[in-house]
């Protein structure tokens, strides 16, 4: 299982097509023909950090019902669809949101939530997971899921990601025009940004892309212990969430989709970049949590 960041290739993406258009238009020019214009550059800098990422989170639910090849169940077809949906819909109302969409897709146990908006969102559990759980533990991951979208997660994820994006493209646009001026020194006839500082740009916001990215994992892991606790809340009782780790543990999850991934039940690839922590840990905050 890829436990890779919220957004991460979708986010990025997005931002390395908003810095060609910006490139094109000659925005870098700009900005240093006559000396680097901080004003100038922190307004572009949260443009490009924070335009990735809120066009990755309006984007987030319709590619995920592409990627992972959700089949909404707008009209269930028998008794455990029936029940998938209306488990979810008394959770949502316990929740205090609007009923999300809810689907199924083929594959290993997982499970997600998605969605810019709270009264607007999608749940999604695999085959597996349903196949391999119990209908308590079920209905623990589905209650995982609607405290993801009640606490706002999709969202403040995105915030986080866009403050990281911000920091990355201002502080390597500092460190290019400085390497490009010090590279250029003396010169006087040549006007704009010079090869130094595309370079440095471009190996700075990758390097710091990756230090971005590790901060971003440190908050979804955070985050991932309050979902466990908000379902514990939703169930009344913590055993569920528990017994559905427990199991999930046991198994072997499912590949999701790297735009949903941070969102999933499960997932990760390392401490430093996994959106997940350990599977021991969550069990072991909600033993260890009143209530």
């Amino acid at each position: 299982m890829k436990r890779i960041l919220l957004f991460v290739l979708t986010n990025l993406a997005v931002v390395l097509v908003l810095g060609v258009v910006a490139s094109v238009l000659g925005v870098n020019r700009f900005l240093t023909a006559n000396g680097l214009n901080l004003g100038a550059l922190l307004g572009f800098a949260l443009i490009m950090g924070f335009g990735g990422a809120f066009i990755s989170l309006l984007i987030s639910k319709p590619v995920a019902k592409w990627s992972s090849g959700v089949k909404l169940i707008e009209q269930p077809r028998n008794a455990d669809e029936a029940w998938i949906v209306d488990t979810v819909r008394r959770l949502s109302e316990k929740a205090g949101i609007g009923m999300p969409e809810v689907g199924i897709f083929e594959g290993e146990p997982n499970a997600f939530a998605t969605g810019a908006f709270k009264n607007n969102a999608l749940v999604a559990v695999s085959t597996g997971l349903l196949q391999g759980m119990t209908r308590d533990e079920v209905e623990a991951v589905l209650g995982h899921e609607v405290a993801h979208i009640a606490n706002g997660d999709m969202v403040t994820m995105a915030l986080i990601q866009g403050v990281m994006n911000t920091f990355v493209v201002f502080l390597s646009r500092i460190v290019g025009y400085a390497v490009d001026s010090f590279l250029r020194k003396g010169d006087q006839e040549s006007s704009g940004p010079g090869i130094g500082y595309y370079v440095t740009t471009i190996v700075l916001d990758i390097i710091l892309g990756f230090l971005a990215a590790i901060i971003v994992a440190w908050f979804s892991r955070q985050r991932e212990f309050r979902a466990d606790s908000g379902a514990a809340q939703l169930l009344g009782r913590k055993q569920p969430m528990i017994n559905a780790l427990a199991r999930l543990g046991g198994m072997v999850p499912g590949e999701l989709p790297k735009s949903v991934a941070a969102m999933g039940i499960a997932g990760g690839i390392g401490q430093l970049f996994s959106t997940h922590p350990p599977i021991e840990e969550r069990i072991a905050a909600l033993q260890n949590a009143q209530g």
